[in-house]
């Protein structure tokens, strides 16, 4: 199944809209997105809110878990899990987040073919558009097989 992944997140989560959240780059495993300096999305120090910063990461993760596990939808929902993250310096201006798929495909499909419930991390790392990193997270994702 191939699909733009991109277009199918901002199409399914209408939040990743509201921040202007761009998929800029999707291929398997691997997801590159960014958000754009709004006042609106601004904290009390004048950057991006730790909230919005988090929204842009979850949907890194989510582009890159999809360019690698689109073709499962039909038989599998995928669901964050868990998310952990941590905040290293001030966001100021616009941002990215790059997301990585750190599980091998082929063992996580195989547990999904063997009925079990997989999970897995996708990682992320968030930096202001001139590379200073500024936050880390990791997403914990599960593909749940469909009844």
């Amino acid at each position: 199944m191939t699909f733009d992944v991109g277009a199918f997140m901002l199409q399914s989560v209408p939040f990743a809209r509201t921040l202007d959240i761009a998929f800029e780059k999707v291929e398997p495993g691997l997801a590159v997105c960014r958000m754009p300096d709004r006042s609106d999305l601004h904290n009390h120090l004048g950057g991006p809110h730790a909230g919005a910063l988090f929204t842009l990461a979850e949907s890194a993760s989510g582009a890159a878990m999809l360019s690698a596990f689109g073709d499962q939808l039909s038989r599998a929902t995928p669901l964050a899990a868990s998310a952990a993250i941590r905040y290293v310096k001030l966001a100021m201006g616009k941002v990215v987040a790059e997301a990585r798929l750190q599980a091998d495909r082929e063992e996580v499909v195989a547990l999904l073919d063997a009925g079990r419930r997989p999970e897995f991390d996708v990682a992320v790392g968030i930096r202001t558009a001139d590379g200073t990193p500024v936050a880390e997270m990791t997403v914990a994702w599960t593909l749940r097989p469909n009844r």
